[in-house]
């Protein structure tokens, strides 16, 4: 009896989760697959590479001669969140841009029986890269955008493969969220394993349905925020990601269909809400000081930190206090500060372009 009931409360993971492309999207009509909120061709140069994880979307496109740039997206949302910034590089500044769906997001099969921690994400960078027909490794090969969760990773990335990454750019990104503004007790019940997997899962996947207004809440960004203590649970503020709606409550045209899609794959992939509840267990959102040091070894010029003003999750004030003594100071790399919340890439992708830009003109 408690053999059974230990296999129904805590199931064996799989190892390979298929994604909604593989599951869902072939038994769509055409005009059901029209309707989806994120489409199998939402950017050009498509393409699935079968790795011994499962299998990864990736797009890559522009240029071939331009400037490669590879993005890196976040924990709640597929590659979708940086499709204003990825189209401008292309049509702007004639960059060879790849973007590609984290494990069990997206198009991306699900990882069910490793950490996902930054080693994984880490892998499937290099995985993404391999699959190319062009050339993206070598010295100086590309130009690393990470945000959120990707900028996390690609701190690690960047700190192991330093020669590679020619400029870091990292937007609102985690790895040091101070633990007691990031829901202490709520991530220590994801990562005891007290609570039985299938009940998570499904406590998990609850709350992340909730309307996104009742998960997070933005200063107005014309408003001197005061720096004080904000505890913030681990789910709304992934779900800061797809939207972080400001004081009076609106949701740009981008960020309502992020959103709509989160849900969406709350239906439809059976690897999200695993790969979710795996990155609050291990992925690199708090205590990666020992990673970010590293940063301060990369050439004077060659990173950016992008924050956004009225973020609560990503705080500048905690960020310059925790960050900028790791990293070698205000003079050895590019502190931006642009207007909006965590979502802002979304929101106010124009000046988190032209913030781009200017850590850009300093790269050899």
């Amino acid at each position: 009896m408690l053999t059974l009931l230990r296999q129904v409360l805590w199931p064996a993971r799989r190892k390979i989760i298929p994604s909604p492309l593989h599951t869902v999207i072939p038994h769509l009509s055409k005009l059901e697959a029209g309707r989806l909120e994120y489409k199998p061709d939402e950017f050009p140069g498509a393409r699935d590479v079968v790795t011994p994880y499962g299998s990864t979307r990736v797009y890559e496109w522009g240029p071939e001669a331009g400037p490669k740039v590879v993005f890196v997206h976040g924990i709640s949302t597929s590659c979708q969140t940086l499709k204003k910034l990825a189209h401008a590089l292309v049509e702007e500044k004639g960059c060879r841009v790849m973007l590609f769906d984290l494990f069990g997001r997206g198009f991306s099969d699900g990882v069910g029986d490793l950490p996902h921690d930054a080693r994984l994400y880490t892998t499937q960078i290099l995985l993404a890269l391999a699959s190319s027909l062009l050339p993206w490794t070598g010295s100086s090969a590309f130009r690393l955008i990470g945000y959120s969760m990707g900028g996390g990773i690609a701190v690690h990335f960047a700190a192991a493969f330093p020669h590679m990454v020619s400029s870091l750019v990292l937007l609102a990104p985690a790895g040091l969220i101070r633990a007691e503004n990031f829901g202490s007790l709520t991530r220590f019940v994801f990562t005891t394993g007290l609570v039985p997997e299938r009940l998570l899962a499904a406590i998990t996947k609850r709350r992340l349905q909730r309307p996104i207004a009742a998960s997070s809440k933005r200063a107005n960004q014309d408003t001197h925020k005061t720096h004080a203590t904000t505890t913030t649970d681990p789910v709304s503020a992934s779900l800061a990601e797809a939207a972080d709606p400001g004081s009076d409550g609106c949701i740009a045209p981008l960020e309502r269909q992020v959103l709509r899609y989160v849900h969406w794959m709350l239906e439809n992939h059976p690897g999200f809400v695993p790969a979710f509840m795996a990155c609050i267990r291990d992925a690199p959102l708090v205590g990666q000081e020992e990673a970010w040091r590293q940063l301060a070894l990369r050439e004077p010029g060659t990173t950016a930190v992008i924050l956004g003003r009225a973020d609560e999750i990503i705080d500048p004030e905690d960020y310059a206090a925790d960050a900028l003594p790791l990293v070698g100071g205000r003079e050895h790399l590019h502190w931006i500060v642009v207007p909006g919340g965590h979502d802002f890439p979304m929101t106010h992708a124009p000046e988190t372009l032209e913030a781009i830009y200017t850590a850009w003109e300093t790269v050899k």
